[in-house]
């Protein structure tokens, strides 16, 4: 029986990936651990290799396809002893031969709704259908349900019963989607009231607005004149962005708290950090930090201060991280990636900044792997050298807070009853209600400005 390749899901968000470039072609032989094809995701590039043995005996998507949904077949290998001419792709709409093994390493545990898979793109290769699903909608064996959490809940707030809709995610897994089209069609049974309920249960709440689904890409064209726009096709990467940011504003309690924090001690020493940095036979300083450094690190070692706040959201717990990993918000053409600093609180501020320039300068041209952006418990966005004074970032959930920063300035304060120039900037904490409290958010703020407005204290 031949091998399935399928398209991996290769990010958390992955939903579809463009299959860029096959480094394989039919008739060759492949080993485990070969690269056999170049995966565009919604945030990367990526190399896919394979975890079987054999001869790559047909290719049923080619290169250059764009819109691949995750699970679909892309390939067939033939296994040992049989015979590779003898291999066909099923028929289109048929179910494919179950694949022994997946062709790539499994994805990391996406935070939110598993991927989607959605119909396939007309080719000229005829593609397999998705899995079948398992009998019983969202049923799988016994009476477990696969659902997302977010699903769940959804469906609890609807009153309606979870086992009851079909799922359409991989292996038959409900998901938000599904909820919604059943809380829309009433096409699902409602929830099983409690016996010992003697009041009737409450009116189902309303699902949540989405978006996406208010007003469709038409209706918005009908409001303008032909020939005044240019229509801009969503990238994996925007639609990506997109969804979660709707979700992020919809589903997460945002609050927000901002001060103000003096800089002249921390641009001090940072002059005389840089000044000290070694140079090479061309005068290159080996490293030159930022603000931004001094930054990451100050909020490292403020939720080590502060560990109530440096938690994430998880459903039906909170998770309180042992050590500080800081995204950094990193704008690139058409997107926005957030590298995550690992233990950024053990980490000396040159190793922050190698690491930050590192990490941007991968994120700039797709080369991020999944683990480099996934995680992390806080966020830093940094719009201060655009001239922004200040702005209320949105969270990337299930982190708990981000803290938005904007630029240094020269302000007039009053020091000892008397007007005097101050060098500040003013920054904003956004914070997940659920995970942290006002007065927690104001202790990991007033813990941050003090290592701001002290910043030897972060040398020791």
């Amino acid at each position: 029986m031949p091998i399935n390749i399928l398209m991996p899901a290769l990010s958390p968000t992955m939903e579809k990936g463009n299959l860029a470039k096959w480094l394989k072609k039919e008739g060759d032989t492949v080993k485990s651990g070969d690269v056999i094809a170049e995966i565009e995701t919604d945030k990367a590039t990526m190399e896919v290799e394979a975890v079987d043995e054999g001869i790559l005996a047909k290719i049923v998507v080619p290169e250059g396809t764009a819109d691949v949904p995750v699970n679909q077949l892309i390939a067939l290998i033939a296994g040992e002893g049989e015979d590779p001419k003898s291999v066909t792709a099923p028929a289109a709409g048929g179910a494919a031969a179950p694949a022994p093994k997946a062709e790539a390493a499994p994805a990391p545990a996406a935070p939110a709704a598993a991927p989607q898979p959605q119909a396939a793109p007309a080719q000229s290769a005829p593609a397999a259908a998705p899995a079948a699903k398992p009998n019983g909608a969202g049923q799988a064996a016994g009476n477990r349900v696969f659902a997302s959490p977010l699903a769940k809940r959804i469906a609890k707030d609807g009153g309606i019963d979870i086992a009851s809709i079909r799922g359409s995610g991989p292996q038959g897994r409900v998901v938000e989607k599904d909820v919604r089209a059943a809380l829309a069609g009433g096409g699902a049974k409602p929830a099983a009231a409690p016996a010992a309920a003697a009041a009737p249960a409450p009116a189902a709440k309303p699902a949540a607005p989405q978006l996406a689904q208010s007003m469709g890409a038409d209706q918005v064209k009908a409001m303008f004149e032909a020939g005044t726009y240019e229509e801009v096709p969503l990238d994996g990467m925007r639609k990506t962005i997109a969804k979660r940011l709707v979700e992020s504003k919809q589903t997460v309690p945002h609050f927000y708290l901002a001060l103000d924090c003096e800089l002249d001690a921390l641009m001090a020493l940072r002059e005389q950090i840089n000044n000290a940095a070694s140079k090479d036979k061309d005068g290159k300083p080996a490293y030159k930090l930022s603000v931004n450094d001094f930054v990451i690190k100050a909020l490292a070692i403020a939720l080590q201060r502060v560990p109530a706040a440096n938690a994430v959201w998880a459903e039906d717990r909170i998770l309180k991280m042992k050590h500080s990993d800081v995204g950094v918000a990193v704008a690139i053409e058409g997107g926005l990636f957030t590298p995550v600093v690992r233990r950024a609180e053990q980490k000396t501020l040159t190793a922050i900044s190698a690491e930050v320039k590192d990490m941007a300068g991968r994120a700039r041209n797709r080369r991020l792997k999944p683990e480099e952006y996934s995680g992390g418990s806080t966020a830093v966005s940094n719009l201060g050298m655009f001239g922004i004074k200040n702005f209320q970032a949105v969270i990337n959930p299930p982190q708990g807070t981000i803290l938005a920063v904007g630029a240094g300035e020269q302000r007039v304060v009053v020091k000892n009853n008397a007007p005097a120039i101050v060098q500040a900037m003013t920054v904003t904490l956004s914070c997940d209600h659920r995970v942290v409290d006002g007065a927690l958010g104001a202790e990991l703020l007033a813990a941050f400005k003090q290592l701001i407005e002290s910043p030897m204290g972060m040398l020791v």
